[in-house]
């Protein structure tokens, strides 16, 4: 549904579509690629591929989505992002269990002389950063049953040090946007929105903080917490599709997710 409506919206067909990308942080199964399944569902020729980068998957997928338009692999790139986060969670665990939600995202990257005039959004820069840490993790497997003992225990769902995870990350988000923007010449107060990963208010204020140097005004960097939970690396991609349409042509925002890895994927964007 959420590709179709995709589709819908840009005015395309599957026709018009040479490649998919499932870029998810929870994944049905290992192979074939759940992205060939939605290549075939939605009957698209080409090729398709999976990708798992944790809760920023949504963004590292429209990297390579980006790549593969611009080295003319693909006219049109598919980015789905089907994030079923309950069945990862440990419901006994009374700090993380209740924060997150199911959701499925999709955003078509194609070349810009394919856009209607004054329709969608121009990819002004991608920026991609990983940093190792256990802080998030989820040891879940195919090898889980080379050892008996481990079955069943609590590392085989999500687990995760919040208070580490907030401390070490949201300065991480912060510098990588920064020393992006920086390098096109670019404030952050350039910016007329901040689609930030939805997992923490407190961490997208704070990375809004130090990009903005003040607190953020709530349109600025809005949040969808409340409505749909954390979902992982739909999240940021849900509040552009809730928070776009006000803006003007020329204005610039950026897309950010982040999470276990570390990993961090920003996309900045200009309204055509």
């Amino acid at each position: 549904a959420a590709s179709r409506q995709a589709l819908e919206r840009a005015g395309k067909t599957a026709a018009d579509v040479d490649a998919v990308i499932v870029a998810c942080s929870n994944l049905q199964r290992p192979y074939p690629a759940v992205s060939i399944e939605v290549q075939d569902a939605l009957g698209v020729e080409g090729f398709a591929y999976d990708m798992n980068v944790a809760c920023s998957s949504a963004t590292f997928g429209l990297q390579a989505a980006v790549n593969a338009v611009e080295n003319g692999a693909a006219r049109a790139v598919l980015v789905v992002s089907p994030e079923i986060c309950s069945a990862h969670l440990n419901f006994r665990d009374r700090d993380s269990h209740f924060i997150f939600g199911d959701a499925c995202t999709a955003i078509l990257v194609e070349r810009e002389s394919d856009v209607a005039e004054g329709q969608g959004f121009s990819v002004v820069s991608t920026r991609l950063r990983t940093r190792f840490s256990n802080n998030i993790r989820n040891n879940f497997g195919f090898l889980n049953r080379a050892d008996e003992s481990g079955i069943g225990k609590p590392d085989k769902l999500f687990v995760q040090q919040g208070r580490k995870v907030f401390k070490e990350v949201s300065p991480l988000v912060a510098e990588t946007i920064q020393n992006q923007l920086s390098g096109l010449g670019l404030k952050a107060t350039y910016l007329s929105r901040m689609w930030l990963h939805q997992a923490n208010l407190n961490m997208n204020l704070l990375i809004a903080r130090k990009l903005l140097g003040r607190d953020p005004q709530e349109q600025e960097a809005p949040v969808i917490l409340d409505e749909y939970a954390n979902t992982s690396s739909a999240g940021s991609i849900i509040a552009f599709h809730q928070y776009h349409e006000d803006l003007q042509s020329g204005d610039l925002g950026v897309i950010c997710s982040f999470g276990a890895g570390y990993s961090i994927g920003s996309v900045v964007v200009r309204r055509r």
